[in-house]
């Protein structure tokens, strides 16, 4: 007999690392918690940090994902309810609608005995997001790297060592998507297309090898950041103090407000550092999550 409702444990997620515009992401081990349960009328509930920003994504997620998820599956349509248990800050480029998304579609898979797995999961909450920076790595976990193929999500994912810390600085201002968006150009010069493509390739070489050690000097950035700048005018500084104080580097997460280093060692100097440059943030050290989401029961 089918469950009547399942909780699902869905980490966040920094995409870009810099130059991979929506293609390279990375998942943390901070979580969100989503229980999906049949009714016959739909509730939303959100408890925790931020509770007020997120019921409105999540009255703004659920349905397309749900209706979605009942088309693919050919699954009889019932009512949804939907709550979230916070931690992932919203509106600071950490995946917080990614997540919400991949919690919704994984606990109606799991509620209707799992007709579509992680990869088609992944193509649905692609279709919804519009890209799959983020949904990948809180489906599969890891550092992954992803793509669009015609409508397929196309993926791949590596294992993090152990040895790196996230430091992540959380302002306390938040960034609207679509607003930052907006602010990159439609065309970029041949040298900067040239700029981003070896990086990606870099990075993504260095975490499937486990050298992270060549990513030094990888994670500056031609394509989005600095037409995002304005909006987090301290971003360069808390990059510059992150890797004074020992981080192999830095860019912004998503499209921010949160501003990561990676580092091997002493990430609370780091972090120390990284806040010293944006008073009034909010530091977490985090580890990668290589897991994805996990469903609870």
């Amino acid at each position: 007999m089918s469950p009547s409702s399942v909780t699902v444990r869905v980490p966040a997620s920094t995409s870009n690392l810099g130059p991979g515009f929506d293609t390279l992401g990375l998942a943390l081990r901070l979580h969100n918690r989503v229980t999906v349960e049949r009714t016959a009328k739909p509730v939303l509930t959100v408890l925790g940090a931020g509770s007020a920003e997120a019921s409105a994504a999540i009255a703004r997620i659920v349905g397309p994902v749900a209706e979605l998820f009942f088309r693919r599956t050919r699954t009889k349509r019932h009512g949804l309810a939907v709550t979230q248990r916070n931690a992932i800050p919203v509106g600071r480029g950490l995946g917080a609608s990614a997540s919400l998304a991949v919690g919704v579609a994984a606990g109606l898979d799991a509620l209707h005995g799992s007709p579509l797995g992680r990869h088609r999961l992944l193509d649905l909450v692609t279709e919804t997001e519009g890209h799959p920076d983020n949904a990948t790595p809180s489906i599969f976990g890891g550092f992954t790297a992803s793509t669009l193929i015609g409508k397929e999500a196309r993926s791949l994912r590596f294992l993090v060592p152990s040895k790196a810390t996230f430091v992540t600085l959380v302002p306390d201002f938040e960034v609207s998507t679509p607003a930052a968006r907006e602010l990159v150009p439609a065309q970029f010069s041949k040298a900067d297309t040239v700029h981003a493509i070896t990086r990606v390739a870099v990075i993504t070489a260095a975490f499937a090898s486990g050298d992270l050690e060549a990513l030094r000097g990888c994670f500056d950035d031609r394509i989005h950041q600095p037409y995002r700048a304005p909006l987090i005018p301290q971003l360069g500084r808390v990059i510059q103090a992150g890797e004074k104080a020992g981080a192999i580097g830095g860019w912004l997460s998503g499209s921010g407000s949160a501003i990561m280093c990676v580092t091997f060692v002493d990430p609370e100097a780091v972090g120390r550092a990284m806040q010293g440059a944006l008073p009034g943030s909010a530091v977490h050290l985090l580890k990668a999550d290589p897991s994805g989401f996990v469903v609870l029961g």
